[in-house]
C-alpha cells in the first residue's frame, strides 16, 4: 500500500522515471510468478483442451495469452489470431480496439481508411448502406470515435502523458467532410509512436523495434509504417533494420499533411516481455532468435563494406577472432563494454590483463549515443564473450551469436532484480551462456561512504523497497565497481572453458 501511494505521489509530481520503477518494483512478485502460473495453466488446458475448447473464448480477456488454441481470423491480410483475440474477426468498414493488455492498446481498421494529420485523426468511411448501430452516434455523422496513444508503456501513466494521442473515427460516407486521397496505398499500415523513452537504446529496442517486429512480421514487409513523433535521427539510426520490416518508406504522420489512404491499418504495437519474442504468440512461432537473425541480415551488408571483406566468416560456432598471425592459434575474443562515471569498473586495466593471461583477445568498446549500430554489431557478432556492468548498454547482448557466446553481467549492489529481469533472463532466451556476477560489498565504492553495518550495504532490498528514487540515487548514480579479480577470475575461466568446449564440438561436427 505504501509503495502504491508513493507511485501516485511521484506520478502526480511529474517524476516519470521514479514512478515507473516504483510501480515495477512493487509488482515484481507478479513478474516472477507469471511464467510458472502460465505454464501451469497451459499444461492444465492442454490436458483437457478437447473437452473445454468451446468455453475458452468466452473468457478472451482473462486468457488472452492462450488464444493459440484457434481463434479464427476474418480480418486483415496478416493472420491476426496471434495478435488480437478480442478483434480477431473484423468486417469491412469497422473498427475494433483491444485494450485488454497491460502494456499496450491496439486498434484494427478495415475499409476506406484516410489519414488527416491536422486533426491527429484517422478516418474510416463506412459504406452508404452500413448499419449505423456499429456503435452509438458520437457526434453527427460519427459512428465510432476511439482515442489511442500508440506506445508500449500503457501502464506508465506519466510517460504516456507525453505521447501524442490519435483519434480513430468511423464516419458515414455521405458526410459533409470527405477527405480526398492524395496517396493511395495497396498494403496495410502500422501506426506507432517513436516518442516516450526513445533515445535510450534499451527502450528503443524493448519498446520500439522488437514490438514493431512482432506486429509487422505477419505482413512479410508488405506494410507501410506511419510514425507519430517522427525523428529523422531514429529513422537513420535504424535504417539497416527498417527495410527488413517494411519495403516502403516510413511516413511522418505529423509532418506529412497529405491524405494517405489504406484499406487496412493497425494502430499500436504488441509487446510480449522484456527484450524478447514469445513464439507461442507469433504466426509462425518466431522467437527472439529469429529477430536476431533478422539483425544479422540487416547489418551484414554494412559490415562487409566496413571491413572490405577482411572479416572472417562467423556464422558458425568457430572462434570468431578476426585477425591472427600465421600458425598462431585462435584466441577467444572478449569484448568489455566500458563505462565512465557511474557504474564504471575502476580497475578495468587490471581486468584486461587478467583476461589476456587466461587466453582471451580483449577488445574494449565504449559505445556512445552517436556510435553506428553496425559497428557495435560487428564487434559483438564477432566476439565469443562480453562483459559489462548493468545498464542500458547491456541491450547489445542481442548482437551476440546464440549458442556460441557468453554474456557476463556485473551486477552492482542493489540491482539484482533489474539485472536479471531486463538482461539475464532475456539473454538466456536468446541462447547465450549467461553468467551473472553479483559484486560483494567490498567491490562497491559505497563501502567508502557508508558504515559497514548500514542497510545500504547489508540490506539493499530494504532500500529498494523505499522507492526507485533510492535505488537510482544510491545504487545507480553514485556507485562504481572495483572488481575482486581473484573472485572474478573464476567467471572468466568458466567462460573460457565453455567457449573452448563449444569450439571443439564445432570442429568435430565440421
Amino acid at each position: 500500500m505504501v509503495q502504491h501511494q508513493r507511485y501516485n505521489q511521484l506520478k502526480n509530481g511529474g517524476d516519470e522515471e521514479a514512478a515507473t520503477l516504483v510501480f515495477v518494483w512493487t509488482n515484481r512478485g507478479y513478474y516472477r510468478r507469471r511464467p510458472k502460473i502460465l505454464s501451469f495453466l497451459l499444461l492444465s488446458l492442454l490436458s483437457c483442451g478437447f473437452i473445454l475448447a468451446p468455453h475458452f473464448f468466452s473468457f478472451s480477456s482473462a486468457l488472452s495469452h492462450l488464444y493459440f488454441f484457434g481463434v479464427q481470423n476474418d480480418g486483415l491480410s496478416g493472420d491476426l489470431d496471434v495478435n488480437a483475440p478480442l478483434c480477431s474477426s473484423i468486417s469491412n468498414g469497422s473498427v475494433c480496439c483491444d485494450r485488454s493488455h497491460f502494456r499496450s492498446d491496439i486498434c484494427f481498421m478495415k475499409g476506406d481508411i484516410r489519414t488527416h494529420s491536422p486533426t491527429s485523426s484517422v478516418f474510416l468511411y463506412s459504406p452508404k448502406n452500413s448499419d449505423d448501430n456499429v456503435s452509438s452516434t458520437v457526434d453527427g455523422d460519427e459512428l465510432q470515435h476511439e482515442k489511442i496513444k500508440p506506445y508500449t508503456r500503457k501502464w506508465e501513466t506519466s510517460i504516456m502523458a507525453t505521447i501524442d494521442e490519435l483519434n480513430i473515427i468511423s464516419k458515414r460516407r455521405n458526410s459533409d467532410v470527405d477527405h480526398s486521397c492524395d496517396v493511395i496505398h495497396d498494403v496495410p499500415a502500422v501506426i506507432f509512436s517513436t516518442g516516450g523513452y526513445t533515445g535510450n537504446v534499451y527502450h528503443e529496442f524493448n519498446d520500439g523495434i522488437i514490438p514493431l517486429y512482432i506486429t509487422s512480421q505477419q505482413f512479410n514487409t508488405e506494410v507501410v509504417f506511419v510514425i507519430l513523433e517522427y525523428h529523422d535521427w531514429w529513422v537513420m539510426k535504424y535504417a539497416d533494420i527498417l527495410p527488413h520490416l517494411s519495403s516502403y518508406p516510413p511516413i511522418d504522420f505529423n509532418g506529412d499533411n497529405r491524405t494517405h489512404c489504406f484499406t487496412e491499418a493497425i494502430t499500436g504495437l504488441r509487446i510480449h516481455d522484456e527484450l524478447t519474442v514469445d513464439p507461442i504468440l507469433m504466426k509462425n512461432n518466431e522467437s527472439i532468435v529469429d529477430f536476431r537473425n533478422l539483425l544479422d541480415r540487416a547489418y551484414r551488408p554494412r559490415i562487409t563494406g566496413l571491413i572490405r571483406k577482411a572479416q572472417e566468416k562467423t556464422s558458425g560456432c568457430a572462434l570468431a577472432t578476426p585477425k591472427r598471425m600465421h600458425n598462431q592459434p585462435k584466441k577467444p575474443k572478449l569484448v568489455i563494454l566500458s563505462r565512465k562515471g557511474s557504474r564504471a569498473i575502476t580497475n578495468q586495466n587490471i581486468l584486461v590483463k587478467a583476461a589476456e593471461e587466461i587466453g582471451f583477445e580483449v577488445h574494449v568498446l565504449r559505445p556512445e549515443p552517436t556510435t553506428e549500430l553496425a559497428k557495435i554489431y560487428m564487434e559483438l557478432n564477432s566476439s565469443d564473450a562480453m562483459i559489462g556492468v548493468h545498464g542500458a548498454a547491456m541491450t547489445h547482448f542481442l548482437f551476440m551469436r546464440p549458442r556460441c557466446s557468453v554474456f557476463i553481467q556485473v551486477i552492482p549492489l542493489g540491482t539484482d532484480w533489474a539485472a536479471e529481469t531486463y538482461y539475464g533472463e532475456p539473454a538466456r532466451k536468446l541462447g547465450l551462456k549467461y553468467i551473472g556476477y553479483k559484486i560483494s560489498r567490498r567491490e562497491s565504492s559505497l563501502v567508502d561512504e557508508y558504515d559497514k553495518d548500514d542497510p545500504v550495504l547489508t540490506d539493499p532490498s530494504s532500500l529498494n523497497q523505499k522507492g526507485w528514487e533510492y535505488t537510482k540515487k544510491i545504487y545507480l548514480e553514485r556507485q562504481t565497481v572495483k572488481l575482486d579479480l581473484t573472485r572474478f577470475r573464476k567467471r572468466l575461466l568458466r567462460a573460457y572453458d565453455y567457449i573452448t568446449r563449444i569450439h571443439l564440438q564445432s570442429q568435430h561436427l565440421a
